[in-house]
Parts: C-alpha cells; structure tokens; sequence
C-alpha cells in the first residue's frame, strides 16, 4: 500500500509550489523523485522552470533531453517508467501512473483553476481508492499553507 497525497492548489500555481516540494523531497533521506506531467512540453517547461526558479540557486534534475537518469535526483518525465528508481512520484498537469506501489510516496498536485485538471485529481482519487492505497487531501489555505481535510 502506497501513501497518495492530493494537493489541492486554490491560490498558488504548480510552479509556486512545486520547487519547494521537490527541495523538501530530496533533502530528506536523500530520497529519488519522478515528476510525471502531462505532455513532452511540460516538462521540458518545467525542466527549464527549475534552473531558473530562485536567485539562491537551482534545482539538479535531468530529463529525458538530459540523459543519465540514474545520475538525477529529481527526473522529468512524460513516461511511466521509473528509470531513475524514484521513491517519491510527483504527478502534475495531468499525469498519471496506473499502478504506483513502487514509490513510498505519491504526491497530485492540481489547480482547482483548471477544470481539466480537477477532473483528472478526482479520476485519480477513484482509481487509487480501488487499489486500497492509504489517501489524503490537503487544501491550500489562503495564506498558502496546506490544511488536511476529509473531502474530497
């Protein structure tokens, strides 16, 4: 049983708060992450958000584009194979991964903003459900925290 955490943005964008959660998910434990995004598009947009996000520094992470996965911490994809042996999935912009218990944990993170990608959580949610993983959701609050709630 995979731990699936749904993140539930209303005042923030992906690219607000996925920076920071992929800081947070590599620093623990020294931990591996797939980021599973919806097109070949946007991850090569994500891939050049991350060298650019902060004037502190970047994020190391590689694509498909870049090569060597087993060399990048974080890695971009629009596949479903886990080739850089990721602990940790990221599924944003649509992504989706049918089976996700090779992975501790598996965080969605939509835009309540884009009805396309509400849809898509909640389709998610359904199939996750059926596989008896263990499910949370978390909202953002208005000062960009996150708040777990029971409804979903």
């Amino acid at each position: 049983m995979t731990e699936v955490r749904f993140y539930h943005l209303t005042n923030n964008s992906i690219e607000d708060v996925l920076p920071l959660m992929l800081e947070r998910a590599v620093s623990r434990d020294k931990k591996r992450v797939m980021v599973l995004a919806g097109s070949v598009d946007r991850v090569e947009y994500l891939s050049n958000y991350l060298w650019i996000y902060s004037d502190k520094g970047f994020l190391p992470h590689g694509s498909k584009e870049d090569g060597r996965p087993d060399m990048q911490p974080i890695w971009l994809t629009d596949s479903t194979e886990n080739i850089n042996e990721a602990n940790i999935l990221f599924l944003v912009d649509g992504g989706f991964m049918d089976c996700v218990n090779g992975f501790d944990l598996v965080c969605n993170i939509f835009d309540s903003r884009d009805s396309n990608a509400l849809l898509s959580a909640r389709k998610n949610w359904d199939h996750y459900k059926k596989q008896e993983n263990e499910l949370t959701y978390w909202q953002q609050t208005d000062d960009g925290k996150w708040q777990k709630d029971s409804n979903f």
